[in-house]
């Protein structure tokens, strides 16, 4: 049975997504540098564009079938079976709108902030955004390792052009971790190439059956990839680092759309064509999960910085995501998923609020902040749904998502649902502390006079207020789009189920 839905728009929607930044960098590069209005509107109208035709995928999907959609499939390079093929079903339809939409907020919150080089960074911004939906549409494994390794160069650009103090040591170590797993992940393609009869259709590889030993150390091979990208523990140190000296816009790319790329690994490649392995690893993933849930809320309590403070936080909020993946039953996966976008809407968002308050007093400190409610009302507004959101308050997005984790975790495991439940207290513990140091001490003499949020700042944090509310009050608006999708997964580990007793006595 054909496991697609071909394109059935008049246009080829996923490739004009994937290229329509790669049509923006044409245009930038036709601009003089010192036309930096010019510059600055196209990047945005480009982005607008793209979000914009990245909505009849919203629209259009089919929610009843698993099948992947608006397919594009060519023959690219026949003699070595690469095909030019792209599609998305529940999970990645979600990062795609995802990934389209934070780069017109990495666009206007970059508006004042960058000041050298604005040409080439708003072309690294565009090329980052291609890059990554072209990773959540592709189809084939050669085509998907491209988009993979094509986004490094923008980002290793964007950290290390136009980041802080620090910045050349926090690329380096981004790029050496980031690239030993790729090493490990394309050898294990490379491997299934051959022993699958010299195909990189992911579709087709998805649908043979392994030797376990075979999907043992594929599954680590991917996972070499895949866990440093989410970050899990202990794999996790690059992103502090790279999340304190990178740009507000980098800092917004890597929390919202970058580190989601690990998860969506684990989803696309390591459970379906790894099921036994990733059954028989169950134990040691949601050990490694409820580690990184702990371990990063613990050590938010100890941060004076603004960003490494929400860096950490992110380290304990993808160790949610993953718990929900490998409790390998639906609630567990589908509030992963879920989370995955709460957690690109919130940290975003908590990245583009320390973003517009680092424009005005030049400083990450916490202590420099002390008192900001009285000259910023606003903005301390929206900082408090934000946090709200970020502790899983009933009625935002992030309650459904945790919730639905806790749940599928205390089904796999109830140690490992237990012991995830403290995370949510601890981080409703600094992220309470830190609103409390930030807006209600004495006024911190950094702060004094500063202005309010303007239009422009309040346009770019309004678009995820709503999400916030709209996912937190009609969750299914969103969670429908993964049901059939998540259905079909279980159904690929549940068959592996006899498999996984011959693995476990291997294993043994």
């Amino acid at each position: 049975m054909e496991q697609v839905i071909m394109n059935n728009l008049a246009y080829p929607i996923l490739s004009t997504i994937v290229f329509m930044p790669v049509f923006g960098v044409l245009l930038l590069l036709l601009i003089n540098r010192d036309k930096e209005s010019l510059i600055k509107w196209t990047a945005l109208i480009v982005t607008v564009i793209t979000f914009i035709l990245s909505i009849p995928l919203f629209t259009n999907f089919d929610k009843t079938t698993h099948k992947m959609q608006f397919v594009e499939r060519y023959n690219w390079i026949p003699a070595w079976n690469i095909k030019y093929y792209l599609g998305v079903d529940g999970i990645s339809v979600l990062l795609v709108l995802l990934t389209t939409l934070s780069a017109i907020l990495c666009v206007l919150i970059s508006w004042h902030s960058i000041k050298i080089k604005v040409k080439e960074f708003y072309i690294a911004i565009l090329l980052t955004e291609g890059a990554i939906a072209g990773v959540f549409c592709s189809l084939d494994f050669f085509l998907f390792y491209i988009f993979w390794e094509a986004m490094l160069v923008p980002m290793f650009l964007i950290i290390g052009v136009w980041g802080g103090p620090n910045r050349i040591y926090a690329t380096i170590k981004f790029i050496l971790y980031t690239l030993v797993g790729s090493v490990l992940m394309l050898v294990g393609i490379i491997f299934l190439y051959f022993y699958a009869g010299k195909t990189f259709d992911i579709l087709e590889l998805a649908t043979k059956t392994y030797p376990y030993k075979v999907q043992f150390w594929l599954f680590w091979a991917f996972f070499a990839a895949f866990a440093v990208k989410v970050p899990m523990f202990p794999v996790h140190t690059w992103l502090p680092d790279a999340h304190t000296e990178a740009p507000t816009a980098g800092s917004v790319i890597l929390a919202a759309i970058l580190i989601k790329m690990g998860a969506y690994g684990f989803l696309r490649f390591s459970i379906p064509l790894f099921p036994e392995a990733s059954k028989a690893m169950t134990p040691a993933m949601l050990t490694l999960s409820v580690i990184a849930i702990i371990y990063g809320a613990v050590i938010c309590l100890a941060q004076k910085d603004l960003k490494r403070l929400i860096a950490y936080s992110s380290v304990s909020h993808m160790g949610f995501v993953t718990l929900g993946i490998f409790a390998l039953n639906s609630q567990g996966m589908e509030g992963g998923i879920l989370q995955m976008i709460n957690h690109g809407i919130v940290t975003g968002a908590l990245f583009l609020s320390v973003g517009i308050i680092y424009d005005r007093t030049h400083s990450r400190q916490i202590s420099d902040h002390g008192g900001l409610a009285t000259p910023m009302p606003i903005y301390a507004a929206f900082f408090m749904v934000f946090t709200l959101a970020a502790i899983g308050l009933p009625g935002t997005n992030g309650f459904i998502g945790e919730f639905l984790i806790i749940l599928g975790g205390f089904t796999a495991n109830k140690w490992a649902g237990v012991l995830a439940a403290t995370g949510i207290i601890i981080g409703a513990g600094y992220m309470l502390w830190l609103y409390q140091r930030l807006f209600f001490m004495s006024v911190h003499e950094k702060v004094i006079g500063i202005s309010d949020m303007d239009i422009r700042e309040i346009s770019t944090l309004l678009p995820l207020v709503i999400l916030v509310f709209w996912i937190g009050v009609y969750p299914n608006a969103f969670l429908s789009f993964t049901h059939a999708s998540v259905q079909h997964l279980i159904e690929r580990v549940n068959t592996a189920q006899e498999g996984v007793s011959l693995a476990k006595l291997f294993w043994r």
